[in-house]
């Protein structure tokens, strides 16, 4: 009788697949199913690739596995494909993609599917509940119940809790006997009462209307298209129809958005259009919250799913649409252990389930817009805001020479005091939260620093501390200078928290809103600071690019960005790239509604380029000049870059190691180094880098495949921290 032999892929940094013994008291698993397995000193859960009848392995030093978790592959064939093509498009170890691709609880052994779908239903006392009763005074348990009434069949938790409403409201309405937990089998979609919309559709421009007849033409099929629209231009409105179309033929939709903040604000839209049920993913929801908006978008009962970067490997029971709403975000780019890209990943799903993809943004990046205008996606121009609004205008204030009062120039703090006595609203841009970004000594020129990075921390004032964004390590502020004793300590440069003060005592009577990583980490916070910004009159925003991510505020007719010149001259050659995004992105808040937007930029480089072309000519130009740029030097999206990082606690050795390894690069490479990283020390570790570069992406490919089993047997491969990084987004 012949040996069978399991092909498993585990969550292992080691790049190879692992074999073990079959017993005869398991049924062999499906490739693609769960399997518990004995690893090191403990267990672990890897994912079939297939069974065997060889091995090259010595059967006395393989291992028996210990429990087939599934009957079936946990993910579809087409997700299956993905994560095996990711893994060797970014050379990572495929256990890991695998693991990646899956929600945590998952990875722990819970069930793939729960034995009966739990729903939440009012009983009949609940549908007779007088509305003035004793919950009169409970708001959230009154929208709860009318929501509930909205849907007799009941709601699953996820959907509740896009709904805003969590376990404890519904546990208060158990308890007085008015909703009641049930469990069905088999889970079945709820059908909305009432059709597919809660509410029309908005009408339509001319330009929304061909990008939308484009989207559909194309259902059913492999197609990317670029939607490249002007900010306030419409493209939500357009995602939305898209969709709609979708859910008519019955197939469901997924929509990445790049940040957390972002989710909510979509939902809320996506939840006033459509009664379907909306499986929302991202690190804000709790785990047991994401599994089980997993296994309604698996199953096929959430319509839609909305989700931030790793929800792009959520499995979808009758795939129609994918949407990846402002492509052009750092957000989408893994940056630390498997570092795939998300936008980048989209596309090849959609590739491969065959539906059309969706790229949108203001400011598209130059990959994709270089895509575009190559013919492999489709360009869908917005050209003009929707609803008649106009574009913003620019200004430029030159400071030089200027006085300021904690970063603001006369003609800002005269312009804003007049746009708040119109009752309208200003944004206030500045890239840095905290008080200030470096706390110096006035008598000696002491600067304080990070003990683990090559860094200053920044100043926060509530509480007083010294924060390093960079490692996270805090501490309280001297009280005196460490170097010469003084106590002249002052706090230089601007951050969120002293433009919030400065403003708070220039404008006492105005409400002020700070809207960055600080003010908004309790739950809901953020959701909470746009609905109060949305219900004020004239009002100051002040926030960092949170701020500047797709979000709607009407009444913002004045933007203004106090500090772009840092952005102006990074060693990065994306630096540019990422300067003309954040400009017209934050410019895109201003002016969205019947009044007209100003944008002032405070800049010592009045005469730069990038800002008088941005001005001009706007973002198209700056990208056809940069794009020019970019192939004369050979760089993406003409060119195409590995970045291999390299960290340990002694500062020699991440270079003596990359010295290793560029010894194994063919002569068919361009290497750019090694060299320090542009910050050396991060959290205690020295880092390194060395770039490689290639005009054809297979000759990359190729020589990072014969370089991997060179650089893991050089002898401080395990002495080291290194990775791979295939098209780096941020050479940090």
């Amino acid at each position: 009788m012949n040996r069978r032999y399991l092909q498993l892929a585990l969550p292992s940094p080691l790049r190879q697949n692992f074999d073990y013994l079959l017993p005869a008291k398991i049924d062999p698993p499906p490739v693609g199913a769960r399997v518990r397995v004995p690893f090191g000193r403990q267990e672990q859960i890897g994912i079939c690739l297939g069974l065997s009848t060889t091995t090259e392995v010595p059967e006395e030093k393989l291992r028996v596995a210990s429990e087939a978790l599934d009957e079936e592959s946990v993910l579809p064939p087409s997700l299956f494909q993905l994560c095996q093509w990711a893994a060797g498009y970014y050379h990572h170890p495929l256990g890991e993609v695998f693991d990646t691709a899956l929600p945590v609880l998952l990875r722990q052994g819970e069930p793939l599917t729960s034995p009966g779908e739990l729903r939440w239903r009012l009983t009949r006392l609940g549908e007779l509940y007088p509305l003035d009763g004793a919950i009169r005074r409970a708001p959230k348990q009154i929208e709860a119940l009318l929501k509930l009434r909205e849907h007799p069949d009941g709601l699953i938790p996820p959907l509740l809790a896009s709904l805003g409403i969590e376990r404890p409201i519904l546990l208060a309405l158990q308890k007085k006997g008015l909703a009641e937990c049930i469990t069905l089998t088999p889970a079945e979609p709820v059908k909305a009462p009432g059709g597919l919309l809660r509410e029309p559709h908005h009408a339509l421009s001319s330009e929304q209307r061909s990008a939308l007849a484009a989207i559909s033409t194309h259902s059913g099929q492999f197609r990317p298209f670029l939607l490249f629209g002007i900010t306030g231009s419409g493209k939500t409105e357009i995602y939305l129809q898209a969709i709609a179309a979708a859910l008519e033929r019955g197939e469901q939709a997924l929509v990445l958005v790049p940040e957390i903040g972002l989710a909510p604000q979509t939902v809320a839209r996506f939840r006033a259009r459509f009664q379907t049920e909306i499986a929302v993913l991202h690190s804000g929801r709790n785990e047991r919250e994401r599994l089980e908006a997993w296994r309604a978008a698996r199953a096929g009962q959430a319509g839609i799913v909305i989700g931030t970067r790793s929800a792009v490997f959520t499995p979808l029971a009758r795939p129609g649409l994918i949407i990846v709403d402002e492509e052009h975000d750092l957000s989408f780019k893994q940056q630390d252990g498997f570092r795939y890209h998300a936008r980048d990943l989209a596309v090849r799903r959609a590739q491969l389930e065959n539906v059309p993809v969706v790229l949108g943004s203001a400011t598209p990046s130059l990959e994709t817009l270089a895509n575009a205008r190559q013919g492999r996606y489709e360009l869908l121009e917005l050209k003009t805001r929707a609803a008649g609004a106009s574009t913003p205008a620019f200004r430029l204030i030159d400071l030089r020479q200027q006085k300021l009062q904690e970063g603001f120039s006369d003609p800002l703090l005269q312009t804003i005091k007049a746009t708040l006595a119109r009752g309208e609203q200003v944004l206030v841009f500045i890239n840095r939260r905290g008080f200030a970004p470096v706390l110096l000594c006035h008598d000696c020129g002491w600067q304080a620093r990070c003990r683990r990075c090559d860094a200053r921390p920044t100043l926060h004032r509530a509480p007083a501390r010294l924060h390093c964004h960079h490692c996270g390590s805090e501490s309280a502020p001297p009280v005196q200078c460490p170097s010469c004793g003084s106590t002249d300590l002052r706090p230089v440069g601007l951050g969120t928290e002293r433009a919030e003060d400065f403003l708070t005592k220039r404008f006492p009577k105005v409400p002020l809103f700070r809207v960055d990583r600080d003010s908004t980490r309790r739950k809901e916070a953020l959701t909470q600071l746009y609905h109060d910004i949305h219900g004020a009159g004239p009002a100051l925003l002040v926030g960092t690019q949170m701020l500047a991510k797709g979000h709607h505020f009407p009444k913002v007719t004045l933007v203004a960005i106090l500090d772009i010149d840092g952005g102006l001259f990074g060693a990065d050659f994306r630096a540019p790239e990422h300067v003309a995004q954040l400009v017209m992105q934050v410019a895109g808040r201003a002016g969205r509604a019947d009044k007209p937007g100003l944008v002032l930029l405070q800049t010592h480089q009045p005469e730069h380029q990038l800002l008088r072309e941005l001005i001009t000519a706007g973002y198209s130009a700056f990208a056809d000049r940069v794009l020019e740029e970019r192939q004369q030097l050979g760089l993406p999206p003409f060119g195409h870059l590995a970045l291999i990082r390299a960290e340990a606690p002694d500062a020699a050795k991440p270079m003596a190691f990359l010295q290793g390894v560029a010894s194994g690069v063919g002569n068919n490479l361009q290497l750019w180094g090694p060299v320090p990283a542009p910050m050396e020390k991060r959290a205690g570790r020295f880092r390194a880098h060395l770039l490689l570069q290639s005009e054809r992406r297979a000759a990359l490919h190729g020589a990072l495949a014969n370089l991997i089993p060179h650089i893991e047997g050089l002898p401080d491969a395990r002495r080291v921290r290194w990775s791979v990084d295939v098209d780096p987004q941020d050479i940090d």
